[in-house]
């Protein structure tokens, strides 16, 4: 019976435990669940989402501070075409966040950025390349576009002294986005190293609309597979989506995908950037508590638990201090639903928007739980503890377990004292 130590992936002579950690927004993949993969000789991910105010967070820089000093006088208009980003700032916040992360990096594993094209930030091009411009500057490994097409993404590199030494993958949920990508950018004469297919049960947002339920991951899989081979591009796909033990892993393994990204059991691990009282919400989540939904602003359907207390809230728009989620006019479909509420009720003091949620607002402040649909599997893999709550695991307990488990089992970590 084979594990998934028995794989590799290939990046050209060099090979890499074949399983990568995903890239959760913002800062739940942080640099120190990054490192553990590297460390353990995978891929680990950290997010540029709102990377000015992880960057506050992390190195009491005042980029969120200085943004709303300068637009503070907009907050009560519901026009938020003025607000802009500092080009500059947002390429000294990526620096520092991905140098930091680059200069304690050990093993011989790898760590990439996740980039989403939705965090469209009022000038969606300038921003995106600045993004993906400066995490190279900053050493990188590698950066897996998300969260969009990316049609025009790699043309924003093409002419940066990494675009063909540093590793750059796209995630897509049909072989038709791929293939849309590969058309798009093939007089750039360079393909992707990797290909990531998220399927319909990952967490957050989702490459799907309402149908999601009617899709699979190992059709779209088998599909992609197929393409590249009719096609002779040599492209490791990875596996993505609901993939909760190794023996799911091989499963992909053994049927064409070159590695498997993971994401949901590490949501509870003590690296991962969530607050110890969201962790057990995951853990006592059930199956019925996680619904996809369509509050997000971006306009992807949104997997989430639905206790989450981003869901009806009436927060006031906070574009002056972050405004990520502005499209290039300076919209937000978050905006117009809390206006259409304030017009409705002038006299509430609390309003309540059931349609969209403040995005920026609700994931700086950990209070939109998005998950995975195996998040209500979560308990089974940890101990209840006297007090009635779960323990937490290290990441390098839940990476080994995908690494070395057989027969669908997953190892229990030693019960803390």
């Amino acid at each position: 019976m084979k594990r998934v130590d028995d794989f590799r992936l290939k990046f050209g002579n060099k090979e890499f435990v074949p399983i990568m950690i995903g890239g959760m927004g913002v800062d739940i993949s942080t640099a120190e669940l990054a490192l553990e993969a590297a460390r353990l000789g995978g891929i680990g991910h950290i997010s540029d989402a709102m990377v000015t105010d992880v960057s506050d967070r992390r190195f009491d820089t005042k980029f969120v501070k200085n943004k709303l000093q300068i637009y503070k006088h907009n907050i009560h208009n519901s026009d938020k075409s003025i607000i802009k980003f500092d080009l500059g700032a947002l390429a000294e916040a990526t620096r520092r966040h991905v140098e930091s992360t680059m200069q304690a990096k050990k093993g011989e594993g790898l760590i990439f950025v996740n980039c989403m094209e939705k965090l469209t930030m009022n000038a969606p091009r300038e921003t995106l390349q600045v993004r993906m411009a400066s995490a190279l500057d900053a050493g990188i490994d590698g950066i897996t576009l998300s969260a969009g097409l990316h049609l025009g993404s790699f043309g924003l590199l093409a002419e940066h002294p990494r675009f063909r030494d540093a590793k750059l993958g796209i995630i897509v949920s049909s072989v038709r986005a791929l293939q849309l990508f590969l058309r798009k950018n093939a007089r750039l004469n360079r393909l992707p190293d990797y290909v990531i297919v998220e399927g319909p049960l990952a967490g957050g947002h989702l490459g799907f609309g309402a149908d999601w339920a009617q899709y699979d991951l190992a059709t779209i899989i088998a599909e992609v597979v197929q393409y590249l081979r009719t096609e002779q591009l040599a492209i490791p796909v990875i596996a993505a989506g609901g993939i909760f033990t190794g023996s799911d892993a091989v499963s992909f393994l053994e049927t064409g995908s070159a590695a498997v990204q993971v994401a949901t059991r590490f949501t509870v691990a003590d690296e991962c950037g969530l607050p110890k009282k969201v962790k057990q919400e995951y853990f006592k989540a059930s199956e019925e508590d996680i619904i996809v939904n369509t509050v997000s602003p971006t306009g992807y359907p949104m997997r989430m638990l639905r206790n989450t207390p981003a869901i009806g809230a009436g927060t006031r728009p906070n574009c002056e201090a972050y405004g990520y989620l502005l499209d290039g006019n300076g919209g937000c479909a978050y905006i117009n639903a809390y206006n259409r509420e304030v017009a409705l009720h002038p006299d509430l003091k609390t309003l309540s928007v059931m349609d969209k949620t403040c995005l920026c607002t609700h994931m700086r402040n950990f209070n939109c739980w998005t998950c995975g649909q195996t998040t209500y599997r979560l308990k089974d893999t940890t101990h209840r503890l006297e007090d009635g709550s779960y323990q937490t695991l290290s990441a390098e307990h839940i990476f080994k377990d995908y690494q070395f488990s057989v027969d669908q089992k997953v190892a229990l970590p030693e019960i803390s004292q």
